[in-house]
């Protein structure tokens, strides 16, 4: 059995990895901590867990933690994975960061979008991107995974097939998403106050989201051509799920049969990719405590406009799921253990 401890566990996406990793036939917890200095049963945290679950969380040395596992999620806030992660290699640790701070492969990037400095840059190179559709064959060597944010992953999967295929334009690609609000963390704002959110709907971010790098560097990455993309996120009314509409130009003389082979294509032996082929479209009911991501599309002959709708649930293809996932890529156990439907 694989020891595995997942840093931050009182989070939402340290929630879902508990009760993902408490499924999975090949490993076991054996750690889950907090900064609280009272110890919280996690029967407390996660109520509908089996009854003869008797695991804490708790502040832990880091003596103890070395000792006691052998890979960690960090569910930490972003900025703050730099210097565990360095010291969890040091140690010759496997890391899963859920956090953005070693996702972008420039350092210059991250300080830009995010702020602040980069204290860690040099495991930037080690750092291997976990959108396993695209990187699989990376994953299973890596030892420092940098899972996806949640945005970038609906839009990369819907976007990639196409792109990389060349059947659509690299210029003016528009994402339009919209988030549930468990994608902003346990941290009260004033936007995720109730009477704030309740009947509302609304941009954020316009022009200016963290993550608009990292899907750029993702379709760069994949295609080998510098991409560039307006993205707007929206804020829903509801707990979970991410629905992104996205708007491509197809290139002349291209099928709309061409389109749909494209993403069979990347997808038909995909575990946790469902196309639902053109004119029909995902609904975030359809994907909500899954894995799964849905695609669906339509072609507009009247304005060669290309739309494809993608649907996931943020907190887990687009954390905790996907991090598993990734886990178990990394660690040669089968892909979708531990992933079933919730």
């Amino acid at each position: 059995m694989l020891n595995c401890a997942v840093i931050g566990a009182t989070g939402y996406t340290g929630m879902e990895l508990i009760k993902i990793l408490l499924k999975h036939s090949y490993v076991r917890i054996s750690a889950l901590t907090t900064r609280q200095k009272e110890s919280i049963p996690v029967q407390t945290l996660i109520p509908s867990l089996p009854k003869d679950i008797d695991l804490e969380i708790r502040q832990h040395s880091s003596v103890e933690l070395k000792r006691s596992s052998d890979l960690f999620f960090l569910c930490l806030p972003h900025t703050e994975a730099m210097e565990t992660v360095e010291k969890l290699r040091l140690d010759g640790k496997i890391v899963i960061d859920l956090s953005a701070d070693f996702r972008l492969q420039e350092y210059s990037a991250y300080e830009t979008w995010y702020g602040v400095k980069h204290r860690n840059p040099a495991r930037l190179k080690e750092a291997v991107y976990g959108l396993p559709e695209f990187f699989r064959d990376e994953i299973r060597k890596a030892k420092l995974i940098a899972n996806p944010g949640c945005y970038p992953t609906g839009a990369a999967l819907g976007i990639l097939p196409l792109l990389r295929d060349g059947l659509v334009e690299r210029e003016g690609i528009v994402i339009d998403a919209k988030s549930g609000v468990s994608g902003a963390g346990k941290k009260l704002s004033l936007s995720s106050h109730f009477s704030e959110l309740d009947e509302n709907f609304y941009a954020y971010k316009v022009g200016k989201h963290q993550h608009t790098p990292e899907i750029e560097q993702t379709l760069s990455t994949v295609t080998g051509k510098k991409i560039t993309v307006s993205f707007t996120p929206h804020l829903l009314p509801l707990k979970r799920g991410i629905l992104s509409t996205i708007y491509l130009r197809k290139k002349k003389g291209v099928s709309v049969e061409r389109l749909e082979q494209s993403f069979r294509k990347a997808y038909d032996k995909e575990p946790f990719v469902r196309f639902k082929g053109a004119g029909e479209f995902p609904a975030l009911k359809d994907v909500q405590h899954t894995n799964y991501c849905d695609i669906g599309f339509h072609f507009d002959s009247r304005t060669n406009q290309v739309t494809v709708i993608t649907a996931i649930d943020n907190l887990l293809k687009g954390a905790s799921g996907q991090a598993v996932q990734n886990m178990n890529l990394c660690l040669g156990f089968p892909e979708q253990e531990g992933l079933g439907l919730w």
